[in-house]
């Protein structure tokens, strides 16, 4: 007996009709930089971190009656019209890469739909040593 017969009857041809993909199987049907139009940035002056909480509008009260906005725009708005989402949650929420979000971001910004807010850096907070003394020096009056 031979090693080729030991393995059984070839596996009848599926075609073409059994390999489709569906729904998540797919992969993305719009490539991230199709998104952003080939952009890696956006004109924004403010500087998009991942901690960067993206605020609605009040002008962003319907973004989907908006024409010129994408499909990403319009969730952008949504998903933060609930509540206040930073730059990853939005990533993550979307399932898009960080510097797509950015971009699209930026062009909200710029658009005046939504504004971003940054926490302050730790290096602008006051110094713990001179919050104490302030607390002493008014506990001594």
């Amino acid at each position: 007996m031979s090693a080729d017969s030991s393995l059984g009857p070839p596996a009848p041809h599926t075609g073409p009709q059994t390999s489709r993909w569906y729904d998540a199987e797919a992969g993305p049907v719009v490539r991230p930089y199709a998104m952003t139009r080939g952009r890696t940035s956006s004109a924004s002056r403010h500087r998009l971190d991942l901690i960067a909480v993206v605020v609605p509008e009040p002008a962003a009260d319907a973004p989907a009656r908006d024409q010129t906005l994408s499909p990403e725009h319009v969730e952008i708005v949504e998903l933060c019209s609930a509540t206040p989402q930073s730059i990853a949650e939005l990533a993550a929420g979307l399932d898009l890469p960080v510097g797509v979000v950015r971009v699209l971001v930026g062009d909200l910004v710029e658009d005046e739909l939504v504004h971003v807010t940054r926490p302050v850096p730790p290096a602008e907070l006051p110094d713990v040593s001179i919050l104490r003394e302030v607390i002493n020096g008014l506990r001594a009056l």
